[in-house]
């Protein structure tokens, strides 16, 4: 097609059916396309995931349980094993009430550009394109740190395995960057050639991600010795040496927070979805549930078998969890392959966190967001995939690994720009909405026509809930928890792990964090303010007909049924 940014119109085909039989009688891909049209998108991707294959994905890019281990020193350091449990529980029920209210947003407007789109359409008019713009920004800030943060965890778990099985290994930095740029290649085949078969290599990946839980937790829990429950619910440790254990269990709570960050992949995912504005909802709930329950299983399990907590903390191999493992099940061989399962799915959600963030910066390119957005928002017509954004994605992340050569701290202040952007982007939208939900301004859908033609959901157009709504004051209080919640977390995330602070222990974040906003600000009024103003509307519908029947025939059958 030509431009993805030309108005065009959809035609309709009048029908003698009555009005209640007429959407509903079309195929469920015709359907998906008139309710991304009424929000002035094309249908350009295909829509090869069903329910099942991105739950699988969202799972697989939270990697809840999986991150239990491989976070165990710093959540130790920071609120010990009880701070742990206890710092887990409130992180799972602040994502809870996050994303019930993301689920929320994504059932009213399921488009891939997700919180910048949101935050364009219910933002007063005065403020709503420049909102809209930096939230579009942190959103591709966090997902590209996010590309970046699951490769070095992925090469940095392959190099804890060599310093285990090999006394003689000589740990180079660059090591880590030669195996961080073959994850990430890696995983952008999976991206590319075989892209067809990502919706089935999902639903593989959900049943490796659930039974890898039960592979690994009872050897461990039935051959390894037990704490003492009185022991591991009580005891709170305080290794930063802040000046009160509470500031320690909030800094420690972080790592619990990141094992479930990037719960919003489906949203961007949303074009690629069948029946998004039921199925993006039930998915992000789901993968909740379903992490958080694993994730917690997994806690309880590690705590009563690390035996001495002083000992674990002592440790000084770049993943402790490999010498519990070790003691925990008396063999080597099986604490290398579960360590070797935990590098296999930690893979598997690098290739979902690469889709995510290109659709991402894709669709914000499509919107004229980015530099270069001519060419990073095309989309190739043989595999309807955006390759150049892809490879762009995989390209900075790369360049980012160049960091870790001169100065690891450095690059983990970068990746720890993954919570305070992405959490900035959600608290934008979440507390837009909380405005909107308590002033009125959001119309229910039973008020309107099943065969409604006219936009909703978009920059200027009304707005109207999806099928997905929390009703009432209790909507409310879920989003004002959420947004509570967002502001602690974003607040922590610049704080260093311990005191007293030093060059080597500081986090820069909060200054790469301005340093970026500052850019987005200045790009904005220099050259962006020009050329963007808010999601584009590709198309238009006009006329009081029932169906839609879209002037490019290259959107036309494009998608197919899931697993």
């Amino acid at each position: 097609m030509d431009s993805a940014h030309e108005l065009e119109s959809f035609k309709f085909v009048r029908r003698d059916d009555p009005p209640d039989i007429g959407i509903e009688a079309r195929s469920p891909l015709d359907r998906d396309r008139y309710d991304l049209a009424r929000l002035g998108k094309k249908q350009v991707l295909k829509r090869n995931f069903g329910l099942m294959s991105m739950l699988g994905f969202s799972c697989t890019v939270m990697t809840t349980w999986e991150g239990i281990p491989v976070l165990f020193g710093g959540a130790l350091l920071n609120g010990g094993p009880a701070g742990w449990i206890y710092g887990y529980i409130v992180a799972w029920l602040g994502t809870l009430v996050v994303f019930a209210t993301i689920a929320e947003l994504s059932s009213m407007a399921p488009t891939s550009a997700g919180q910048y789109h949101w935050t364009s359409m219910l933002a007063p008019p005065s403020a709503q394109v420049f909102l809209s713009y930096i939230t579009g920004w942190l959103t591709v800030l966090g997902w590209q740190a996010t590309v970046a943060s699951a490769g070095y965890l992925s090469a940095s778990m392959i190099q804890g395995l060599l310093v285990f099985n090999l006394p003689d290994y000589n740990l180079k930095l660059w090591h880590g960057t030669l195996l961080l740029w073959a994850v990430v290649v890696c995983a952008v085949f999976f991206n590319t050639v075989i892209v067809r078969l990502l919706p089935q290599v999902e639903v593989l990946v959900l049943i490796l991600h659930v039974l890898g839980f039960f592979v690994i937790l009872i050897p461990l829990v039935y051959m390894a010795p037990h704490g003492s429950a009185r022991e591991i619910f009580t005891t709170f440790l305080n290794g930063g040496h802040w000046s009160s254990q509470g500031i320690s269990f909030f800094i420690g709570m972080l790592n619990m927070v990141f094992a479930f960050l990037g719960t919003d992949g489906v949203v961007h995912m949303s074009e690629e979805i069948t029946n998004p504005s039921q199925n993006v909802p039930r998915t992000l709930l789901l993968s909740v549930f379903l992490n958080g329950a694993l994730g917690f299983g997994m806690l309880i399990g590690v705590m009563f078998c690390v035996g001495s907590f002083d000992d674990a903390l002592r440790i000084e191999t770049p993943y402790p969890i490999l010498q519990v493992f070790h003691a925990g099940v008396g063999s080597s061989a099986a604490a290398t392959a579960f360590m070797c399962l935990l590098i296999v799915l930690a893979f598997c959600s690098t290739i979902a966190i690469v889709a995510t963030s290109s659709r991402m910066m894709w669709a914000f390119s499509r919107d004229r967001g980015l530099p270069c957005w001519q060419y990073l928002s095309k989309v190739d017509p043989r595999s309807s995939i955006p390759l150049i954004s892809i490879a762009t994605t995989v390209t900075i992340a790369c360049l980012l690994a160049l960091i870790t050569i001169g100065s690891p701290v450095a690059f983990s202040d970068v990746l720890s720009l993954t919570i305070s952007s992405l959490y900035a982007s959600y608290l934008v939208s979440c507390s837009i909405l909380l405005w909107r939900r308590c002033t009125g301004g959001i119309a229910l859908p039973s008020l309107t026509h099943a065969a409604d033609t006219t936009p909703i959901n978009t920059s200027g157009a009304r707005l109207v809930w999806g099928s997905f709504r929390i009703p009432g004051l209790l909507g409310i209080a879920v989003n004002a928890l959420a947004c509570i919640y967002m502001v602690v977390i974003i607040f922590f995330s610049f704080w260093p792990p311990a005191t007293p602070v030093k060059p080597a222990t500081m986090n820069f974040s909060v200054l790469i964090f301005g340093a970026a906003i500052a850019f987005a600000v200045a790009w904005y009024f220099a050259v962006a303010r020009r050329v963007y103003t808010g999601p584009v509307i590709e198309l238009r519908i006009s006329g009081e007909e029932e169906w839609v029947k879209s002037v490019d025939s290259q959107t036309r059958d494009r998608g197919v049924t899931s697993p």
